[in-house]
């Protein structure tokens, strides 16, 4: 679903569509297997559902897992909508994924994560 961008991302092409919930989600279980594959250090007992950090456009958002998804689909809020140049969704578009060690520069910077306790699996 992804390959290697990057020294920070990961590509991948979704189909994005509306949500009224108020965080972007994707199928629940591709969200662990992406978490798995792509965050978990493979050291201890690690939580596969921390949100997925993604790039769309200019945008970085957190993506939770969501049964209710269908498979290959990131569903983004209106407001997260609003600032791309999505205007029929469903559209398949390119996506980027942080790589582990970049999402948890972005998730610092934003001051969403301190440490490998709010989200460990994106710790080094």
């Amino acid at each position: 679903m992804f390959e290697r961008f990057s020294n920070s991302y990961y590509l991948g092409r979704l189909y994005v569509t509306p949500t009224t919930g108020p965080h972007a989600v994707m199928q629940r279980e591709q969200h662990e297997r992406i978490n798995e594959e792509v965050y978990a250090t493979g050291s201890g007992i690690e939580r596969l559902d921390e949100p997925l950090v993604m790039k769309l456009e200019s945008g970085h958002f957190a993506v939770h897992g969501d049964d209710s998804v269908p498979a290959n689909t990131l569903a983004l809020p209106e407001s997260l909508l609003e600032g791309t140049r999505i205007r029929n969704p469903p559209t398949l578009r390119e996506v980027f994924l942080a790589r582990r060690e970049r999402a948890r520069q972005l998730l610092e910077f934003a001051g969403v994560g301190h440490g490998d306790d709010e989200f460990p699996n994106a710790g080094t």
